[in-house]
């Protein structure tokens, strides 16, 4: 397993991460427990979470995924082992997330706390604001329109209540995730002008069916030192290859929640993931170790998130660290992304 800096912060990490949001819904504990294992013989220490996880977000199930987590640092005793990664809720209609999650400093506050109990830890290693609390493009929104009225709360409120949380130890270093350039521009003003902590990372979707963030963002990040912890590389799953021909399997997510997903599914991107599945067996690979493979191999990338609802399909994914692909694969693979550009943002 390769290791990268993260950002400028001295820190390295695993070239590939594990992202958890299916922990406490369609992975129970005992899997969740076995994925956490596998990834750590793996040489994975990135363990990402969020506080409103597992997904999809229901008052049901909110907090379960940090408090598995937190047990499994806990009951396996590998604290140190572990980049301890997690997330605030941004401005969403979500009541039984503090009746209502906003990024002020009462809320930012509120939150982290309640993480830090929920993991069991003194210290979160990365703590990011899940996604702007400003009306702005995320979450597969393209064409943005400017609100008549922005009554968002200001990005350097937040960024100063994640400093105070620094200043506090309670957290190590803050990163962004669902982030524009506007969003990434102004926070790394406010370090500079401000004092406010430097983002470290930018958490955002990035695959062969969505590579919106090279454009704008991937200079930024590679300039910046705020490195890419792509999510989503797999498209939902659906770059797998295992819904070809309209195939849900049985307990899969689009079988469980493709309603509430449906970018991934749309004749676009359908029609892109045939030609990105075609050219993987044509080569010889998996279909999703040539997609995980083509992210990871980004100059911008520091880690790729990959999450799982089995201990098995984990175990098919990490083998994607071990490729190299070929020149001639990558200009196949551009030759395709010309065809089909960003087909599920």
């Amino acid at each position: 397993m390769q290791r990268r800096p993260l950002g400028s912060t001295g820190l390295t990490v695993s070239s590939f991460g594990l992202g958890t949001m299916t922990f406490g819904n369609q992975t129970d504990r005992d899997d969740a427990f076995a994925q956490m294992d596998l990834a750590l013989d793996h040489g994975i220490d990135l363990f990402d979470a969020a506080e409103m996880y597992p997904v999809p977000p229901d008052p049901e199930t909110v907090h379960r995924t940090e408090s598995i987590l937190g047990a499994y640092l806990r009951e396996r005793g590998v604290r140190g082992r572990v980049v301890v990664a997690t997330k605030v809720t941004g401005r969403a209609p979500m009541p039984w997330i503090r009746g209502g999650p906003r990024l002020s400093a009462a809320h930012i506050r509120q939150a982290a706390e309640a993480s830090l109990a929920r993991l069991g830890v003194e210290c979160i290693d990365l703590y990011q604001l899940h996604w702007p609390d400003r009306a702005t493009n995320f979450f597969g929104k393209l064409g943005y329109e400017h609100p008549a009225e922005d009554d968002a709360v200001p990005l350097e409120e937040s960024l100063e209540a994640l400093a105070g949380l620094v200043r506090a130890g309670l957290v190590r270093h803050v990163g962004l995730s669902n982030e524009t350039p506007w969003g990434l521009h102004r926070a790394l003003r406010a370090a500079e002008t401000l004092g406010t902590p430097r983002p470290v990372s930018i958490q955002n979707p990035y695959s062969l069916l969505n590579r919106s963030f090279e454009v704008g963002l991937a200079e930024m990040a590679i300039r910046e030192s705020v490195g890419l912890l792509a999510y989503s590389p797999l498209g939902f799953g659906v770059l797998t290859g295992k819904y070809r021909g309209g195939v849900r399997p049985e307990g899969s997510r689009l079988a469980r929640f493709g309603a509430r997903y449906d970018r991934y599914t749309k004749p676009q991107a359908i029609a892109a993931t045939e030609r990105y599945c075609a050219l993987a067996e044509q080569a010889g690979l998996d279909p999703a170790a040539l997609a995980l493979a083509y992210v990871a191999s980004r100059p911008f990338t520091t880690s790729v998130l990959v999450g799982a609802t089995t201990r098995a399909q984990l175990e098919a994914n990490l083998r994607a660290a071990q490729v190299v692909l070929t020149p001639e694969l990558l200009a196949a693979i551009d030759a395709i992304h010309v065809e089909h550009p960003n087909p599920a943002p």
